[in-house]
């Protein structure tokens, strides 16, 4: 890996190239300057999916959850505090399967919460159902920038 990195703008999608060095330092977005991480799970949808995880060098953890689901209600604050500790060594999303089921189905989700960790826009990791603070966290460790 070079010392630079891409990664999509939670807010206009722009892609941008960050430093390593600089991921500490709250950068900003190059287009709508807005900062590229908030320290909550972003919202994706299929219109977002390729520039916030597609083409993302930053490792992604994608929550696939539905509103329905109460182990995805139970684990939502779990997810919001990791996104909190981790970023921005890792972005954080939700995906409402409801919502978007196509893509939901492209990825194979039979059961949720299932979460998804993309390096590259590929899949490298996966669990299903929901998990513990420090659960979570250790299944993440090896897949932190």
């Amino acid at each position: 890996m070079s010392d630079a990195l891409t990664l999509g703008c939670p807010h206009c999608h722009a892609v941008n190239r960050v430093s390593l060095a600089r991921l500490n330092d709250g950068p900003t977005c190059g287009k709508c300057k807005q900062p590229l991480f908030t320290g909550e799970p972003v919202a994706l949808t299929s219109a977002n999916f390729r520039a916030l995880v597609e083409r993302s060098e930053l490792p992604v953890v994608v929550d696939f959850w539905a509103g329905w689901c109460g182990p995805c209600k139970m684990m939502a604050p779990i997810f919001a505090e990791a996104a909190r500790e981790l970023e921005p060594h890792m972005r954080f999303a939700k995906f409402d399967t409801e919502a978007e089921q196509a893509l939901a189905g492209r990825f194979g989700i039979r059961s949720i919460p299932t979460l998804i960790v993309f390096k590259g826009g590929r899949e490298v990791a996966r669990q299903a159902g929901a998990m513990q603070g420090s659960q979570l966290r250790q299944w993440l460790q090896p897949h932190l920038v």
